[in-house]
């Protein structure tokens, strides 16, 4: 296609109408709901976290009205614990985190200029499985059944069973589940970034909303994986009996803080950084210039990152930890606040070199820099030990936490919603309800959080249901419960508004005069997202390039039609987006519910000790999950297609170049982290006990050893089935793909006949080593299904030389697993000797 033929109308409105056809919603109401095109699923992920954010918040509420007096009796000691664990859990696991990847999925498609994100099924994945693990943990406050150990849930009080009900399986497994969802976003965000970039957009001409994107999933990857490991160590505990936390027997509850911190802290600026990517969207239209320091921001954002993994102890200093310790950790507190004071500092830069239009957007965000600054200053000394020791575990805590959390997270968040919710809806909401609503709830965060520094220095310990008169703090808790519902008020008034957003006259296309792609989006909600993939030559293209906005309605750009009547983007390269390949998207399906309500099966049976009948929906999700990815990689009707301007590409990739094996890559990674977390465990007793494992029986190198042999054979038959079959020798590479699958199973005998004679209840020595085996053995039997699925693909003609994407996939997989097999098989075989 030429650039002119665009210039016929009638071909337009056919291209139009072929898109049109490709991009409408199902018919019927059920189908509405499992609808994968991702600005759907966006839109009622985001609709689901600010529920659960709305159910919190009445709950913290309630704790409010409890502490509005001394000795008040509104609630029992019981509920007052419910009541707090279950606040915090759900603001920070049920809303903080989904909330920022159910906007990414609604606004990252239309920022890089892509039809949607590469693999919208797993968006819908993650969002049923946030639902589900979001309702049953919520739910379980109406059946007196809530978690009440604290968000934190620090063992042993809630691993022993006789102080702690079924609540802390909910809170660990339902928990569990919803962190599967956010792996499955974060796998989508980056591969997104990374590949649907539209022609021209190297990673320097990236809008800052998806650079801070990118960091924040490949922070998701490092930082919940940590916590699944605590969680298996905490409900094996809890279900079997195997002492990990049990100082009696060698376990130690200090392993649990470290491995939540190591999840805790990051995710204060997992939650963090995306708010201030909406600073980044904002400021440059409100100053209608260019964003200054845009290099320096990137670099702050990634350093951010990285030094957000040194600071879990300092939530550690009074657990009696060397002194170098204390040191290393306060300074690397104190130094994260030189790449979050660079971005805060460009930011207002921009503003007073622009001519700011001052509107309700960025009233809310120059109201949360001011709240998030009080909570960053607070910070700065709760990261000095001697003073940390003094206010740890009491309201200043609290204080401190909270002006952060609002500051840095819910009021960007709200700044957000009034600057795209026309990009949403086609509609703005009300600046007389959005200003009145900002300046109650600025008025009640202070008057509810300032006073509790104060009655943290009085000396108010945090988690108490009431406390005694004497201690004169009567009057700061009243104040602070007012302010609470002041700010209740002020949400209240925000709800008002969406309420009556409906109700409004369709807003002008881009009515904020923004430059960057997103405000393509046209008020008629056309559901194909983007007329046409542009090429981009700025940062700032809808400012910038000339005549813009009309090329890309008017389809002058790429991949203008949907000839073959599919739902498809282009896929770019990673550095310099150069197109490589046109990628047909799924399509509304049923499949990831299902899926999701059946892995959601698993982890609810589980709470209640219902272990067979777990089992059986553990293997009904796995037939979903390859009924799911039997259709996936299709051979294409033909080999390539022209996508406009000249240019054909390829309609199928495999290897480093196509999404899917940087999807795999991606979770392998988290994988890998979740088992490094296994491993920092059993190093971790080592360290602490010299005696480590004397007096018990030792796996011996023989099976642990002939186990890592069998499992490299099983990687050597993938990999070489791999190079065989891209040589065309398909026979040969299915007999090497049995020949794996027989190794595996190989592996997997020699592994669990390695434990026999420990007694995983007796010691946490026979525990660890019982965990670190069976982890490596369940991703054997992981192994041979793909093995054994690539080999069905083969047979039934899905796969074939030239197509090969599930072979090269499925090797990735198998380096992971080597990997593995490698660091868990040598350490109980080799180090230390335990036996002897």
């Amino acid at each position: 296609m030429s650039l002119h033929a665009q210039d016929d109308p009638a071909l337009r409105a056919a291209q139009e109408e072929r898109l049109r056809a490709v991009w409408k919603p199902p018919s019927g109401w059920f189908f509405r709901w499992t609808d994968v095109n991702n600005n759907r699923v966006g839109v009622w992920y985001t609709l689901t976290a600010f529920g659960f954010m709305l159910f919190a918040g009445v709950l913290a509420l309630i704790m409010r009205t409890q502490l509005a007096v001394p000795e008040n009796d509104l609630v029992s000691a019981a509920t007052f614990n419910q009541l707090f664990t279950l606040h915090g859990s759900m603001m920070m696991f049920l809303f903080a985190v989904p909330m920022f990847e159910a906007v990414s999925i609604i606004l990252l498609p239309q920022l890089l200029g892509a039809r949607d994100l590469p693999f919208p099924r797993l968006s819908a994945f993650g969002y049923w499985s946030f639902l589900l693990g979001g309702v049953f943990v919520g739910g379980s406050i109406f059946f007196n059944a809530a978690p009440d150990g604290g968000w934190f849930m620090y063992p042993p009080l809630t691993t022993r069973t006789d102080l702690s009900g079924i609540g802390a399986d909910i809170w660990m497994l339902g928990l569990s589940f919803i962190e599967v969802s956010s792996v499955a976003a974060a796998v989508e965000l980056i591969v997104g970034v990374l590949k649907c970039r539209p022609p021209g957009m190297r990673l320097n001409l990236m809008p800052l909303y998806a650079w801070y994107i990118l960091v924040v999933a490949v922070m998701i990857l490092f930082a919940f994986p940590p916590l699944i490991a605590g969680d298996l160590l905490f409900e094996m505990e809890r279900l079997l009996g195997w002492p990990f936390f049990d100082a009696a027997k060698g376990g130690d509850p200090l392993l649990w803080q470290h491995l939540f911190w190591i999840f805790g802290h990051p995710e204060v600026y997992i939650v963090f950084l995306p708010s201030i990517a909406l600073f980044a969207m904002m400021i440059p239209t409100f100053a209608q210039r260019h964003l200054l320091g845009y290099p320096w921001i990137v670099l702050a954002a990634v350093g951010t990152a990285f030094l957000s993994f040194g600071l879990w102890v300092h939530h550690m200093f009074a657990t009696g930890l060397p002194k170098i310790s204390l040191a290393f950790f306060s300074a690397a507190s104190e130094a994260v606040a030189i790449p979050t004071g660079v971005q805060i500092f460009a930011f207002i830069a921009t503003l007073w070199a622009g001519k700011v239009k001052w509107s309700t957007p960025l009233l809310y965000a120059s109201g949360s820099l001011a709240v998030f600054v009080i909570g960053g200053l607070t910070g700065v000394m709760v990261a000095i030990a001697p003073f940390d020791w003094q206010a740890h575990d009491t309201y200043f805590v609290v204080a401190h936490l909270h002006y952060v959390l609002i500051g840095g997270t819910l009021l960007p968040l709200f700044g957000g919603l009034y600057y795209f919710w026309p990009l949403i809806t086609g509609k703005k909401l009300s600046d007389r309800l959005g200003r009145t609503a900002f300046w109650i709830m600025f008025v009640g965060i202070n008057l509810t959080f300032f006073p509790m520094h104060l009655s943290g220095l009085e000396g108010m310990p945090r988690r108490v249901f009431t406390y005694p008169a004497e201690l004169n703090i009567g009057w700061l808790n009243l104040a602070s419960t007012a302010g609470s519902y002041l700010f209740a008020s002020g949400v209240l008034v925000l709800v008002i508004d969406l309420a009556l957003s409906p109700t409004r006259k369709k807003a002008p296309r881009n009515p904020w005069d923004a430059g960057t792609l997103e405000w393509l989006a046209h008020p008629d909600d056309e559901d194909w997202g983007i007329r046409s993939v542009p090429l981009i030559e700025s940062r700032y293209p809808i400012w910038d390039q000339k005549n813009f906005v009309a090329k890309v309605d008017e389809g002058r750009f790429f991949l203008p039609d949907a000839e073959e009547g599919r739902r498809e983007t282009i896929i770019t390269s990673v550095l310099d987006a150069k197109p490589v390949s046109v990628i047909r998207l799924g399509t509304p399906s049923v499949k990831p519910m299902i899926t999701a309500v059946a892995l959601g099966s698993v982890f609810i049976l589980t709470t209640y000790h219902l272990y067979l009948a777990a089992a059986l929906f553990g293997v009904v999700t796995l037939g979903c999950v390859l009924w799911w990815l039997w259709d996936t990689a299709e051979i294409p009707e033909k080999p390539e297609k022209p996508i406009g301007h000249g240019m054909t590409m390829p309609l199928y990739l495999s290897g480093p170049a196509a999404p899917g094996w940087w999807a795999m890559f991606i979770t392998m990674m988290a994988d890998a982290t979740a088992f490094s977390g296994l491993v920092f465990g059993y190093y971790f007793y080592w360290t602490i006990h010299p005696d480590f494992g004397v007096g018990f029986d030792w796996p011996g190198s023989a099976g642990p050893l002939f186990a890592l042999a069998c499992s490299l054979g099983s990687w050597a038959a993938t990999v070489a089935a791999r190079k065989v079959h891209r040589r065309g020798g398909v026979t040969a590479a299915r007999g090497l793909l049995i020949a794996g699958a027989v190794a595996a199973a190989a592996s997997m005998a020699a592994g669990l006949g390695s434990l026999d004679g420990l007694d995983p209840k007796a010691n946490v020595y026979p525990a660890i080593v019982w965990v670190l085996v069976i982890w490596t053995v369940a991703h054997a039997a992981v192994g041979i299904v793909m093995q054994l699925y690539t080999l069905a693909r083969s047979i039934a003609g899905k796969m074939d030389p030239a197509h090969d994407a599930d072979l090269r996939n499925i090797t990735v997989y198998q380096h992971f697993f080597a990997l593995t097999a490698i660091v868990a098989y040598l350490t109980v075989g080799l180090f230390p000797e335990a036996g002897l």
